[in-house]
């Protein structure tokens, strides 16, 4: 780990995730693993649901990934109907797959898409710590900044409508699924 002086700011090394769509299980690089409780290849991409146990507030996290966008689309079912809803986070990263797996390395900058308002970028003082730190290569830093940015101008020309942007890239799947 490299501490940034000023900022204060520790850099860990990037996310990596591999989903099996074989055995529906999804390895982190922490050496953790979940369960899949929904793992489809999908035309646009992959689709994977699992339960949250640990999470006081979310029963469980949904993501798609789509490669050809260089972006996962992440939220969480809540607990309770009560429960306050958080907002979609878009997240820039990079997607490797074969016929089984599917890698994914976090590039550390997104959006948070809050329904009805406008999105705002998240994840910066990780993201400037792992530039400074070496951890995320020019190339992905560049390619972070580049997709997220893309993202929120073509959300900007939704009026901030996460579910219009989607069947602008072709993805006529309601989100968040039901």
């Amino acid at each position: 780990m490299t501490t940034l002086g000023a900022v204060g700011a520790v850099t860990t090394p990037q996310l990596v995730d591999v989903v099996d769509t074989y055995s529906g299980v999804r390895a982190y690089s922490s050496g953790g693993t979940r369960t899949l409780s929904s793992c489809e290849v999908e035309r646009w991409g992959l689709r994977i649901e699992h339960p949250t146990p640990e999470d006081p507030f979310s029963d469980s996290e949904v993501t798609w990934l789509m490669p050809d966008l260089g972006l996962r689309l992440t939220t969480y079912r809540g607990r309770s109907r009560h429960s306050r809803v958080s907002p979609s986070v878009l997240s820039a990263v990079r997607v490797e797959r074969d016929h089984r797996h599917w890698r994914t390395t976090d590039l550390l900058l997104g959006l948070a898409v809050p329904g009805g308002s406008t999105p705002r970028i998240v994840r910066t003082e990780e993201f400037a710590a792992a530039v400074a730190g070496r951890v995320l290569r020019p190339g992905d830093a560049d390619q972070a900044l580049r997709t997220v940015h893309r993202a929120l101008e073509e959300l900007s020309n939704v009026n901030h409508n996460l579910t219009s942007w989607l069947t602008w890239h072709g993805i006529y799947d309601a989100w968040p699924p039901l």
